[in-house]
């Protein structure tokens, strides 16, 4: 119970990997706040959490709406300890093809939507000594994908975003790291597994033999919202089984 008495905000927390960290975090003690733009798998956390978890609906990309967030946290258990900003989209596409609408939803979700976040959820972590913020970046913030320019991208800012919030805060109580799942057996990881003609050569690049699991990155979100990563600090925590790329 590593997470007892504390209270967790999960953005994009209903559904994927946001719905395993919300469920980590339940199994760890705490209270959760799942944040996204629709319900999603939230019947399953209540399974999971019974009367410690909560649902906003939130919209990462509007400030009002993530300010809004806070506050109803804050009203609703009178305080904030652990923010996750989780919720992120991805438009596939070649640079050359890519739309301006199609480009700005990945960076105004996956970056200003992190910005949003964090600067919302500061006043209140500082007003109680402290607290932890953890961003899900992805293994492709550091790795070349063709087509996926827009979310590379955005995932690569995140991660310096993290350092230089964790620098800006030194001295707060406040650390800021980042977790970068590689191949999840979740979405775009569970198709490719799917997928014969393509899942020879993901494989191969798997140290470990298989993809990861959800609750695998979510235990790793645990580890650094609890006291065990307290001095843990502007690091980005590779969560990929060992993922190799050429």
């Amino acid at each position: 119970m590593r997470l007892r008495g504390k209270v967790v905000v999960v953005t994009g927390g209903t559904r994927g990997l946001g719905r395993s960290i919300a469920e980590a975090a339940l199994l760890e003690g705490a209270r959760v706040v799942c944040a996204a733009r629709s319900t999603g798998d939230l019947e399953l956390i209540r399974e999971v959490g019974h009367d410690r978890v909560h649902f906003h609906h939130t919209d990462v990309r509007d400030r009002a709406s993530v300010e809004a967030l806070m506050r109803a946290t804050h009203d609703r258990y009178g305080r904030l300890d652990v923010l996750v900003c989780n919720a992120g989209v991805s438009n596939d596409g070649m640079v050359r093809d890519l739309g301006v609408a199609e480009w700005s939803e990945v960076i105004d979700t996956n970056l200003t939507g992190t910005f949003h976040c964090v600067q919302a959820a500061v006043p209140y972590l500082e007003a109680q000594g402290g607290g932890r913020i953890i961003v899900i970046s992805s293994a492709l913030s550091t790795r070349v994908s063709p087509g996926a320019g827009a979310y590379s991208v955005s995932k690569a800012a995140v991660d310096m975003f993290t350092k230089v919030c964790a620098a800006e805060f030194a001295g707060t109580g406040i650390t800021v790291n980042a977790v970068a799942p590689g191949i999840i057996d979740q979405g775009l990881g569970a198709r490719l597994a799917e997928n014969d003609l393509v899942w020879d050569a993901v494989e191969a690049r798997l140290l470990a033999g298989r993809p990861g699991r959800g609750e695998e990155v979510g235990n790793a979100v645990v580890f650094l919202a609890s006291d065990d990563g307290s001095y843990i600090n502007s690091h980005v925590m590779e969560v990929n089984g060992g993922l190799l790329w050429s």
